[in-house]
């Protein structure tokens, strides 16, 4: 399939800003750097002006997200906190500090508000206390002084109050960890990173009487993402060379609601050269695709960037996007069949021909 090339159609560029673009909820789009949070309106976003209709300062180590009404979500620390569009401080959930042996400690990652904009999504890791820390084999903050940490905790906050509405241990000391909600705001997935243990994921319905488990596991797939307008998510597995089955990398496809997995692609499968190949990570495009990106190294010439396409019911292979210009393993998914890509400076928009 490598050889099958799928045409697309430029939409247009525009000068790529510093920091990492991501998409949220409500046409709009979010410009993350290390101290600092802009939130702009895709559209215009994408046409050139850059008038931010939010911003949020950040401490060192902090990340944030953005609320529907302008204000933001704050990771820091030692506590997870609500803030108006002006700075005001509207609630704050105090928490043991960060591990990881960082100074200032750091959030491994951004919380995650719902669509609708009801709850929030937060990681808070969990100290144990001097008898626990000797009993337990738990990761060690090296101090000084010495911490013991259990497994971090998963909270679902009410947006508007602060208050808990569940709490969740997950399988995780997170080194990193990615939030993310279905559109609709009706399911929410959470991946961890633990050092030596790769990546622990699972998906959950939310309410006000808590969090209901409804799949996912310590298997070392990362949700990358849900299908926009039905009940799948995606996972991928990298080759991370931890132990000697650890060579592969894979793609899943889940359901949701259905307890076992429906369908699994070898990645390896569509490589050359699998010993040099690598795979980035999967983004779903629209309710039928998903497009994964990848070293690509063909028959003859040099090593390149490329990106797959693939069927979202199926993960069948469609074929490799053609470009005409280069692109990088740099992908912003916007939900409606478009995406955006990184190219010297510039930001591409994309849909297929």
């Amino acid at each position: 399939m490598g050889d099958v090339h799928i045409d697309v159609v430029p939409l247009g560029s525009t000068e790529a800003p510093p920091g990492r673009v991501v998409k949220v909820g409500g046409g709009r789009l979010c410009v993350r750097t290390r101290d600092r949070l802009e939130v702009h309106h895709r559209e215009e976003f994408l046409a050139g002006v850059r008038e931010p209709v939010g911003v949020c300062e950040l401490a060192p180590g902090a990340q944030a997200d953005a609320l529907p009404d302008g204000g933001f979500v704050v990771a820091g620390a030692s506590s997870v906190r609500a803030v108006a569009g002006g700075g005001a401080t509207r609630w704050e959930v105090p928490h043991d500090a960060w591990h990881g042996g960082h100074r200032p400690p750091r959030a491994p990652g951004a919380p995650a508000v719902s669509p609708c904009g009801r709850f929030v999504a937060a990681t808070v890791p969990t100290l144990l206390s001097t008898e626990e820390t000797a009993q337990r084999a738990v990761l060690v903050h090296d101090g000084p002084p010495r911490r013991g940490y259990g497994r971090d905790r998963l909270l679902l906050l009410d947006a508007v109050t602060g208050d808990i509405r569940a709490e969740q241990p997950v399988a995780a000391v997170s080194g990193a960890l990615a939030l993310r909600w279905r559109e609709d705001g009706a399911v929410l997935g959470a991946s961890f990173w633990t050092a030596w243990y790769s990546w622990a994921s699972y998906w959950m319905e939310p309410s006000d009487h808590g969090l209901r488990m409804l799949g996912g596991g310590m298997d070392r797939h990362e949700l990358a993402g849900f299908v926009p307008g039905s009940s799948r998510l995606v996972t991928i597995r990298r080759a991370e060379g931890m132990s000697l089955d650890d060579d592969r990398y894979e793609l899943a496809l889940e359901d949701a609601f259905v307890p076992h997995r429906t369908t699994v692609l070898d990645l390896n499968d569509l490589s050359w050269d699998v010993e040099n190949d690598d795979f980035g990570h999967a983004y779903p495009l629209d309710a039928a695709h998903v497009l994964v990106t990848a070293d690509w190294v063909p028959r003859q010439g040099p090593m390149e960037q490329t990106h797959w396409l693939l069927a979202s019911v199926s993960l069948r292979p469609l074929g490799r996007l053609r470009y005409p210009r280069p692109v990088t393993d740099t992908v912003v998914a916007l939900g409606d069949g478009t995406w955006l890509t990184h190219d010297g400076g510039r930001l591409h928009r994309w849909r297929r021909a």
